[in-house]
């Protein structure tokens, strides 16, 4: 199921030639925009961020041990959009709650296709260039842990995997990050990023299945 169209990795550096060329991926990309009225919203980010060593990756969060719902587990910044919220207003403002850093609007280099969750939420990801991680903070009770996952991780031989489960004709997605596994709905998130947005690559999420304990 991994794409075989365009398997160039390219310079992966935290550099404005490395915006221009993700941004100019997602441009050409027609998003799938979820319009079903019963689902709750939601919006993440996936906020692209410099490594000490000068490459590129993103952020990474695990949410805090004693919240209601989807405790310990690890997502993208972000969460549901309020009442009079855009979606863009909403990934701007979680990312500065949930992890202390400040966006503009200036700082949206894209968007990916709305992903529908077994629970009930339709997720908008937008994806964001920050330079400056210098207020990098997790949010007290929200946010246990915050990680900066090296774009070359998401490249590794291991990764992705399929599974196969008895509960669908889907295919469920883990991404080995670290000494991680990541699950749908973030890994597909992060999965589309990753073959549209560094590799210019077309694919869709909607045939990636969550694992049976995500989706309530």
């Amino acid at each position: 199921m991994e794409s075989t169209l365009n398997n160039n990795i390219g310079d992966l550096s935290f550099s404005d030639d490395l915006r221009r060329r993700i941004t100019s991926n997602l441009d050409r990309h027609p998003t799938l925009i979820q319009k079903e009225s019963s689902l709750r919203r939601a919006a993440v980010a996936i906020a692209i961020a410099p490594l000490e060593n000068g490459q590129s990756g993103f952020i990474l969060t695990r949410r805090g041990k004693n919240l209601k719902t989807h405790s310990y587990q690890y997502a993208l910044p972000g969460g549901k959009i309020d009442d009079g919220e855009t979606q863009e207003e909403t990934v701007l403002r979680e990312v500065q709650e949930e992890i202390g850093i400040q966006v503009e609007k200036e700082n949206i280099v894209g968007y990916l296709d709305d992903y529908e969750t077994r629970s009930g939420f339709a997720i908008t990801p937008i994806v964001l260039w920050i330079p400056d991680l210098q207020n990098l903070r997790p949010e007290p009770g929200e946010v246990d842990d915050i990680f900066v996952i090296s774009f070359s991780e998401l490249f590794r031989p291991d990764s992705p995997r399929w599974v196969e489960i008895p509960e669908s004709d889907k295919l469920v997605l883990q991404l080995p990050l670290r000494n991680r596994l990541i699950h749908a709905p973030t890994a597909a998130l992060i999965y589309q990023f990753r073959e549209i947005g560094i590799q210019g690559n077309l694919i869709r999420t909607d045939h990636i299945e969550e694992p049976v304990w995500a989706w309530k």
